[in-house]
């Protein structure tokens, strides 16, 4: 894995974010976490709509079918429910993991939340196994935080 300075790209969100429209904001992170990171194979933003995930922005080479994910359903529900990151190295361990492609063998999911609500989720796939790990999860907790203000 190719060490990445977190701060600089933490930065470059930063800049992405400033003084523009939510929706293309929301796109212009996806995209720039994808391009960014080799081991993030498909990003994706979910928002909350009642007791619902609804598929915003993403990026990867096809879509999922799980535009939709009830609350408590899945590992991008669990995280939602409980508003705690959720690292996952093995997809195929995790009974609650919804499939989505053949090919992801890890996932981390990052509530964002606004006044201690959970508001949407940050939804990463790497089709390698155990990619993601506290230095992950520290970073796109700031991305996070960053994006609250944009849902």
């Amino acid at each position: 894995m190719i060490f990445l300075d977190y701060q600089h790209v933490e930065q470059q969100i930063k800049k992405l974010l400033s003084n523009k429209k939510s929706t293309i904001v929301l796109q212009q992170v996806v995209d720039f976490l994808y391009e960014t990171f080799d081991h993030y194979n498909w990003v994706g933003i979910y928002v909350v709509a009642g007791n619902m995930l609804v598929l915003g922005p993403w990026k990867g080479e096809v879509a999922t079918e799980h535009t939709q994910i009830p609350i408590g359903t899945g590992i991008c529900g669990s995280a939602a429910q409980s508003g705690k990151t959720e690292i996952i190295d093995d997809v195929s361990k995790d009974n609650r993991y919804l499939s989505c492609f053949v090919s992801t063998r890890s996932e981390i999911v990052v509530p964002i939340k606004k006044n201690n609500a959970v508001i949407g989720e940050i939804d990463i796939d790497s089709d390698a196994p155990a990619a993601f790990n506290n230095d992950d999860a520290v970073f796109l907790e700031k991305v996070a935080d960053m994006l609250s203000q944009h849902i």
